[in-house]
């Protein structure tokens, strides 16, 4: 068969799709951030709430199908990181200021802000970092169990009836001191277990599939109070894990490789 002669017209690229199921998962997840923000707006912050642990569950899921369907790609991790810094940067911040801090003026606004500064800047350093950050442990609070101790707090209090100033200004401190917990938490290097290591291929003992069926029945019983009491604990353990890694003089940065790039440095200490 002959080559194609130098007056045919060159070939067309051939263009590139995108793989549909993890990034409807995706979208599911951006969706439950977006609709947290509108229910806020709106003074449901029950179903705010549940609009972003919803997703929290989609984004739990995303990665897991691309991998299992072998369907990754570079659009899928982008935007994955768009949809994370809406549902768990942008929409807690928001939702906890119209909730709460809105009654503290500016400081209220600002301490909004520093938590969805902090996100933006934690998930780009887990972008810059994901090659060289040992894979046990994520580098300060991941974003969405940040967002979970946020909205968390607001819909355990709001399940209760106390709204923001409504309920008095205890409430409205206290609301601006776990926004900023949770927002300089993320950006800190202190060692939080990423769970990366239990594969659902391997095998487990009996007794922890009858521990996972009674954490589902007691999530029933109260879910506000024992979904925000679970978060709090993790959102706890990094400091207890530092602390005893120092105690035990062994390393605490969770860093498994170097890097010799001056730009680069600072991220990684």
């Amino acid at each position: 068969m002959n080559a194609n002669s130098p007056d045919d017209p060159p070939a067309r690229p051939r263009r590139k799709g995108i793989y549909i199921l993890p990034n409807l998962i995706t979208l599911g997840a951006l969706f439950g951030g977006f609709y947290a923000i509108v229910m806020a707006m709106n003074g449901r912050f029950e179903l705010a709430a549940i609009g972003v642990f919803s997703a929290m569950v989609l984004d739990s899921l995303d990665g897991r199908v691309a991998r299992l369907t072998n369907t990754q790609s570079t659009f899928g991790e982008q935007m994955d990181s768009l949809s994370d810094m809406v549902s768990f940067g942008a929409a807690p911040g928001l939702i906890v200021y119209e909730w709460a801090l809105k009654g503290l003026g500016k400081l209220g606004w600002v301490a909004a802000f520093v938590y969805c500064a902090c996100a933006a800047l934690r998930l780009a350093r887990f972008n810059t970092n994901i090659t060289i950050v040992d894979k046990r442990f994520f580098q300060g609070l991941p974003s969405p169990a940040a967002a979970a101790l946020v909205m968390g707090f607001v819909w355990v209090f709001d399940d209760h009836g106390l709204h923001g100033a409504h309920a008095g200004m205890w409430l409205v401190w206290l609301a601006f001191a776990m926004t900023l917990y949770a927002g300089l938490t993320m950006v800190t290097n202190v060692p939080f277990y990423s769970f990366k290591d239990l594969s659902p291929k391997r095998s487990v003992p009996f007794v922890v599939i009858v521990a996972v069926a009674l954490a589902i029945a007691l999530i029933n019983v109260h879910p506000p109070l024992v979904l925000f009491a679970i978060f709090c604990i993790y959102g706890f353990s990094g400091y207890a894990v530092y602390g005893w890694r120092r105690a035990k003089g062994r390393p605490v940065s969770v860093i498994a490789t170097s890097t010799d790039e001056p730009d680069e440095a600072g991220l990684h200490r």
